[in-house]
């Protein structure tokens, strides 16, 4: 290679990395459908910009990529159905990543729910806690506990009904996972009073306990597409799924919500925070790419916006359940001046 060869190459070595001009967003399947919707009004806009092209990854697998690096080749911004956790935004800070937009869009319930042609189910927390956990009180001493024998919802409790336990769910990397283990396994896990005083002696071993995930296949993973899941109900009304309620919402010709706790899922139960099992859903932007990627900061404004995520918002029609006016009023602001992640 000769000097002048050496030269270009080395000074195309130094040179940036084209970028790009789309924005471009990973994570949650529960979030999707509602930046999908945001997304394309975005696009419909007389603003310049692309349509952001939106890649549903589940909440982990998304902030796994967002915190990987910045440039041309990494994610802009990730949608999550829960809050990024603490040792996510040190795997940011450890690849250069320290300015961080968090974003609140609203609420969204996790529903237990099957065919409209199977049965109809009336569930406590505790109910989900001794058919889906692991390990569970066996006997009538406290601090025994057994693996998981149980087969049908019947050995579970005698007011449910006789059939196998099988519940089709989202995997580890899910935000809806996530939540649903925490809210209906954890809350139902609390119920048992020396489970509950076993959390202030030793909560690594309490969590393990009510955390984990039976996996003798009753609980099947279903992959982030909870469209599939839709799908494996509708072709077996004895099975149950586990999903965001904008699905249920979207899908009450083929699918019904059970009642959990004594209150069914809605729009109304949700909201007041009656319904137990529900969550926050968020989206999170790297801060270094607003300016470099174009419409980020644009793209963040139609989604925090009134007419998006606002008590007669768009998105409400998606399934979105509403943040408290003060509440928005906050996370809108944030967005607004490109504040900080306060953790």
């Amino acid at each position: 290679m000769n000097k002048i060869s050496l030269f270009l190459v080395l000074l195309l070595m130094t040179l940036p990395a084209e970028a790009r001009d789309t924005i471009r967003i990973v994570g949650s399947s529960t979030v999707y459908p509602f930046a999908t919707v945001v997304a394309e009004t975005f696009g419909r806009a007389d603003n310049g910009f692309k349509t952001p092209i939106i890649e549903s990854t589940g909440s982990g697998g998304g902030l796994k990529l967002f915190c990987s690096g910045k440039g041309p080749s990494k994610p802009d911004i990730t949608n999550a159905s829960r809050r990024i956790k603490k040792k996510e935004i040190s795997l940011c800070a450890e690849n250069g990543i320290n300015d961080i937009i968090e974003h609140k869009i609203g609420f969204d319930g996790i529903v237990v729910a099957n065919s409209n042609n199977g049965p109809s189910f009336d569930i406590s927390r505790k109910d989900l806690y001794l058919a889906l956990a692991a390990k569970v009180p066996c006997g009538m001493q406290d601090e025994v506990t057994c693996v998981n024998e149980s087969v049908t919802w019947r050995d579970v409790n005698s007011s449910l009904p006789d059939i196998k336990i099988e519940v089709y769910g989202p995997p580890p990397t899910s935000g809806t996972r996530d939540a649903f283990v925490e809210l209906a396994l954890g809350g139902g896990c609390n119920t048992i009073p020396w489970i509950k005083a076993f959390k202030k002696k030793d909560k690594s071993s309490w969590k393990k306990l009510c955390y984990t995930i039976r996996e003798d296949g009753r609980y099947i993973e279903a992959g982030e597409n909870d469209n599939l899941i839709i799908q494996k109900l509708v072709s077996n009304p004895n099975a149950v799924g586990v999903f965001g309620f904008s699905f249920l919402d979207q899908n009450t010709d083929s699918v019904k919500g059970a009642v959990v706790d004594g209150i069914s899922p809605t729009f109304e139960t949700i909201a007041s925070g009656e319904y137990k099992v529900s969550r926050s859903l968020f989206f999170y932007v790297k801060k270094d790419h607003i300016g470099s990627i174009p419409g980020i900061k644009e793209y963040m404004a139609e989604f925090m916006s009134e007419n998006a995520i606002g008590d007669e918002g768009y998105l409400l029609d998606n399934g979105l359940i509403p943040m408290p006016k003060a509440m928005r009023a906050k996370f809108q602001k944030d967005s607004k001046s490109l504040a900080n992640i306060q953790y």
